[in-house]
């Protein structure tokens, strides 16, 4: 992603509607997992650290992140230790280390995602899981996956046959942001037959009460992944475990 973009990330992320909303559907599914008292967490790609507080309510965490800048914004919330690392050949950790790893739209960063993923499965203990969301859909690219720099966006059946090849076993898999995907279908496709505009206006904080109202519709899916299949969505979510 852009250097001048984590600025903005992290005025956005504690607030906007897309990662409030995903905060809550994956503080939800973490809490099933029922993990140890002292789980220790890698959050793999941190960014600037939105989800860091969340996270450390869970266990013992760690985050993880490639950008200078990025990192720095991370640890100045002063949650937990911030390494620099990237993936997949440069993360600074002993194998079998942690009981949850969490690859929060991330992978679709990254140009070998396959090695990524056999590079977590290593990092993960013996019934250690990881926690993977990813946009969804090749045909919703466009000027928001180019200006965060994305190489793919994920169809499940791709997710899932990558998940397994790394050496795990998919607990669940699921399309999700369901309720939102014809707007934001219709906004994209738009975007690709008048170009003009600015990609990053995605990301605008909408007023309060509109913001709430989306964050709400977006987090309602928290009680249905994991139990409900959804059969579309702008991102996927999936939960897979080390045997």
């Amino acid at each position: 992603m852009k250097t001048e973009l984590y600025a903005q990330m992290r005025e956005l992320e504690d607030h906007h509607w897309w990662f409030t909303g995903r905060r809550r559907i994956v503080a939800e599914v973490i809490r099933r997992l029922a993990l140890p008292r002292r789980a220790r967490i890698l959050d793999a790609g941190c960014g600037t650290g939105g989800n860091l507080p969340m996270l450390a309510g869970f266990g013992e965490l760690v985050g993880a992140e490639f950008d200078a800048v990025a990192a720095a914004l991370a640890r100045a919330r002063g949650v937990c230790e911030v390494v620099r690392a990237g993936l997949p050949n440069e993360m600074p950790f002993t194998a079998m280390q942690f009981q949850l790893i969490t690859l929060l739209d991330v992978l679709e960063h990254i140009n070998d995602d396959s090695a990524s993923l056999r590079a977590l499965t290593n990092l993960l203990a013996p019934g250690g899981h990881l926690l993977v969301t990813v946009p969804a859909f090749p045909f919703l690219w466009g000027p928001h996956d180019e200006i965060h720099h994305h190489k793919r966006r994920y169809r499940a059946a791709g997710l899932r046959a990558r998940i397994t090849a790394a050496g795990l076993d998919v607990q669940w898999l699921s399309y999700y942001n369901s309720s939102l995907f014809p707007a934001v279908a219709a906004v994209r496709l738009l975007h690709k037959l008048l170009p003009a505009g600015e990609a990053g206006n995605e990301l605008a904080l909408p007023p309060a009460p509109m913001n709430a109202l989306l964050e709400n519709l977006f987090a309602a899916e928290r009680h249905l992944l994991g139990r409900v299949g959804l059969p579309f969505g702008v991102s996927l979510i999936a939960m897979a475990r080390k045997p």
